[in-house]
């Protein structure tokens, strides 16, 4: 198992920034305003030949028993019981505060070896700070810009005196990285969970979990960071991204929410298979369509969770019904998954996990070229295109490129004058030919070469 490291500290003194240089990516959001950070996140830690997993963790900080604030320190605590050793870090052009002194006394009683760093050393201020923050008493200081990477050569001593001697790294080939993941059968489902905000999406992967690992509150945009968690249901491994609720752009003026806004946008990109959450009370409406639109303009992989689903009085045919309006609003995915789930009391959790498996499945299909053009060949006999300007089309033959998802050429003559309402009717005709329902599937149109156009040049 990989060497630990819980970066902790008061809020505003660098942590997150120290996080993302230290996984050489912006995974964690950085602002100037305190407590960005609430829930804890991991990462996978480089620095020269040491190898270790990081978790950036919300600013200590105090709070009444059962607040955001107090449950926010419940998540640092445990990130704390779960590493094998902790980064102290203080803002150095600050100085030491009572609260930085408060909380080394509660690093200390850890019990667990403490790095100390003195983050923002750079200029006077900064080497004031970090000589002042030997009164502490955790050993000497290291002091950095976590902002500007100096300083890391020190770090890397320190961590060097703790941590096992690194491992060979076997894995040198990255760049071949991400065809191995497509044929590994092991390699987890990357799942994002996507809706609006409070729409329950942090309690659903709680249960998933069997844990409080992620905040809940019943005020909306408690999620700030899109945090990923590793769950393994029924022996298949699955990284799931819990994501902050995206409400409409018009709506979004604060900082930290474009902030949070772009880091959901970017594990839907990430991910393979997407569950756009929707609140039962208040299902299909404009921002799930927009968001179901934009999963559908990624090319992921889709299912329809129906969240709060104990919320609503039972009645015949309610599933039906939902399914039905998932293909009336929801046209461009066609036949996605659609189930009725309870985060909170755990409801139909075992047939969302397999939707997810299901739609994985019929992102990655692959169809014979065989049976493909005999399709082919029944629906442009059945429906010809229509003629454009008293002259025919012709479509000549169809081929998968590739999967994830299917995506097809078809060589045709004049590829520009094919209607939009052609190509809708080809890809439905695809998802009932070849059991393709809900994915995103592609149709690029090809002109085939002219075997006779040099004669035509010639006679020019």
């Amino acid at each position: 198992m990989s060497f630990t490291i819980a970066i902790i500290g008061r809020p505003n003194v660098g942590k997150s920034t120290l996080f993302n240089r230290l996984v050489g990516q912006k995974l964690a959001l950085v602002d100037d305003q305190p407590g960005v950070t609430r829930d804890r996140r991991e990462g996978a830690a480089r620095l020269g030949d040491l190898r270790f997993t990081i978790i950036d963790t919300a600013g200590l900080d105090e709070g009444a028993r059962g607040s955001l604030t107090a449950r926010m320190q419940e998540q640092t605590e445990a990130a704390i019981a779960a590493a094998d050793a902790l980064m102290f870090v203080i803002d150095a052009r600050v100085g030491l505060t009572p609260t930085d002194r408060a909380f080394a006394d509660f690093a200390r009683r850890a019990n667990k070896p403490v790095v100390l760093v003195a983050n923002k050393s750079e200029g006077r201020h900064g080497e004031a700070g970090a000589l002042e923050s030997y009164a502490l008493g955790l050993g000497d200081p290291v002091p950095i810009s976590a902002e500007h990477g100096e300083g890391l050569g020190d770090l890397y001593d320190a961590l060097r005196v703790l941590m096992p001697e690194p491992e060979l790294d076997e894995d040198e080939d990255e760049d071949n990285g991400a065809e191995g993941e497509e044929r590994d059968p092991a390699r987890p489902i990357r799942v994002a969970v996507l809706g609006r905000p409070n729409a329950g999406k942090s309690t659903l992967i709680n249960h998933l979990l069997g844990e409080e690992r992620l905040l809940t509150s019943p005020e909306a945009g408690t999620t700030r960071d899109s945090i990923a968690v590793d769950v393994t249901w029924q022996g298949r491994a699955f990284r799931v991204f819990d994501t902050a609720g995206l409400r409409r752009r018009s709506r979004i003026e604060d900082k930290l929410e474009k902030l949070s806004v772009s880091d959901a946008l970017r594990a839907v990109r990430f991910a393979e298979v997407v569950v756009l959450t929707m609140d039962a009370q208040n299902r299909f409406e404009e921002q799930d369509l927009r968001l179901a639109d934009l999963v559908e303009r990624e090319g992921r992989a889709i299912v329809l969770a129906v969240n709060k689903w104990d919320l609503m009085e039972r009645a015949p045919n309610q599933i039906g019904k939902l399914r039905e309006a998932a293909d009336h609003w929801l046209p461009q995915v066609k036949g996605a998954p659609v189930v009725a789930v309870s985060g909170l009391m755990g409801e139909g959790i075992d047939r969302l996990m397999g939707a997810i498996e299901d739609a994985y499945r019929v992102w990655n299909r692959r169809v014979p070229t065989s049976a493909l053009n005999r399709w082919f060949e029944q629906a442009v006999g059945h429906n010809p295109p229509p003629a454009v300007a008293g002259r025919r089309l012709r479509l000549n033959y169809i081929t998968q490129t590739k999967a994830r998802p299917p995506s097809f050429v078809v060589f045709c003559t004049r590829a520009d004058a094919v209607p939009e309402s052609y190509l809708r009717y080809l890809v439905n005709s695809l998802r009932a030919g070849f059991d393709l329902p809900g994915t995103p599937i592609r149709i690029t149109l090809r002109e085939k070469a002219n075997p006779f156009a040099h004669k035509a040049r010639r006679k020019s």
